[in-house]
């Protein structure tokens, strides 16, 4: 009798434990989350899904178009018109400029010409 209380107290207490590592992994749940966002995206954009998944290749094909077919579902339910996308080129702000290495001979130079100044102050 005792035996089957122990057994049934350590069954109940090992249901309601959580085991470390037997969850789903999160990041899994996130880029699923990320692909329908993208599908989602793609259809208020008015871009087709052929399109949606040329431009977005390393996400889930399934996901993107669960996201895509929401929201048409979604923006035809509540008559929302989507709004083009349009993909274009950007400018940068600002210019990079690189110096470019000084070749050994400039930097001999240099080095002698530092030389002469230190040796001038300290004459002086």
């Amino acid at each position: 009798m005792t035996q089957r209380l122990i057994i049934t107290a350590i069954a109940l207490l090992l249901a309601g434990c959580e085991i470390p590592g037997m969850e789903p992994d999160p990041r899994i749940a996130k880029r699923e989350a990320d692909a329908k966002a993208i599908g989602s995206a793609c259809r208020h954009g008015l871009r087709s899904i052929e399109d949606c998944y040329s431009l977005n290749e390393d996400a889930s094909k399934a996901d993107i178009f669960s996201g895509w077919k929401d929201m048409d579902q979604y923006m035809r339910e509540n008559k929302i018109e989507g709004v083009r996308a349009s993909v274009g080129k950007t400018e940068p702000a600002e210019e990079v400029v690189t110096e470019e290495k000084p070749s050994k001979a400039d930097t001999r130079a240099s080095a002698k010409s530092t030389t002469k100044q230190a040796a001038k102050a300290a004459a002086h």
